[in-house]
């Protein structure tokens, strides 16, 4: 089964039963959507769930904008895709996904967080520039994972993409704040297995174990 989604359900609740395990290593991104909504209740509850993951000290400085109704996402597209002619993008089922999901980071309350007296001798909370790692797009990510595995056990599909120059024009467009920073999109859906489109990504082999892990200390390769 392609990327362990559930092909014949055309019910979300008809949950596959997959471990973590099978998932991750089955998993795949999925480039053609079925152009069939998904409701908004269920996505509340994935999204619900995904927000749970680890914070740094517990900040919480993860939030999402949430796209889902038709004339929405159209208009996504339309600033994101602007100047381009949307019958030449190469993935046009992309287009036909009914959910996106953006997940943005917010310093001010890793800042402030790390302000209080438990945290404050570490003096991450003097600044942005103080953070080597920017944790709220780091934890971001934690819960764009955890909303992808929860999207496979509901039957959907996904698909992250970056927003590089594109995020200031989205962001001023959904009147997101400018403290505020996008890690990306993640487009969500039910997959389109009949006109699915494979990118060259997918073609790539997987580096071998021995290639990444590096046991007791670093061995050049």
């Amino acid at each position: 089964m392609a990327g362990q989604w559930l092909k014949t359900s055309k019910n979300w609740s008809d949950i596959p039963n997959n471990s973590v395990s099978e998932t991750l290593t089955t998993r795949r991104a999925c480039r053609s959507f079925l152009k069939r909504s998904v409701p908004e209740g269920l996505i509340l509850d994935l999204v619900d769930k995904a927000r749970r993951t680890p914070t740094a000290g517990n900040s919480q400085g993860v939030e999402f904008l949430i796209l889902h109704k038709e004339n929405e996402v159209k208009e996504f597209w339309d600033v994101s895709l602007k100047g381009k002619d949307k019958k030449k993008f190469g993935f046009p089922g992309l287009l036909k996904a009914p959910v996106l999901v953006i997940p943005l980071g917010v310093p001010s309350l890793y800042i402030n967080r790390y302000k209080e007296e438990d945290k404050n001798n570490t003096n991450l909370g003097k600044g942005i520039k103080e953070w080597k790692v920017p944790y709220w797009l780091t934890d971001a990510a934690f819960s764009t994972m955890a909303l992808q595995l929860l999207a496979i056990e509901n039957g959907l599909a996904s698909c992250f993409i970056g927003l590089f120059d594109r995020e200031e024009r989205i962001k001023e467009n959904f009147s997101v704040p400018e403290t505020h920073e996008a890690l990306g999109v993640l487009i969500m859906g039910y997959p389109d297995f009949e006109n699915e489109v494979t990118g060259r990504s997918q073609k790539r082999k997987r580096r071998p174990l021995e290639d990444v892990v590096h046991l007791g200390k670093w061995t050049p390769r």
